[in-house]
């Protein structure tokens, strides 16, 4: 997973798809994503980017997508959206899914 301060713009850009997920540090459920996440980052390695958006400090992207439930899991491909999830989602559902993305 990254950590970067690149503008959030410039990150969902590119060929390679982007798994974005909107957390917050107080929320239950996002500290139970954490490692579904970090082990869907490892396995996926150079199919697509992991990146970590904490909705209190990153307000700006958080009312730009209506975030309004943690964790929020959105994939873009090419700078647009195209998968959505609030809550907590399996690593398969993300494998499947970015299989899914890839292949069209």
């Amino acid at each position: 997973m990254e950590k970067t301060k690149t503008s959030f713009s410039e990150l969902i850009q590119g060929e390679i798809p982007v798994l974005v997920d909107f957390y917050a540090d107080w929320c239950g459920p996002c500290k139970m994503m954490a490692p579904i996440l970090q082990d869907f980052a490892a396995r996926q390695s150079g199919r697509v980017k992991v990146v970590k958006i904490d909705v209190d400090r990153n307000p700006r992207p958080s009312q730009t997508y209506q975030i309004s439930a943690v964790p929020t899991i959105i994939m873009f491909h090419k700078g647009n959206i195209v998968w959505r999830k609030a809550g907590v989602a399996s690593a398969s559902e993300l494998s499947s899914d970015l299989d899914r993305i890839l292949s069209e």
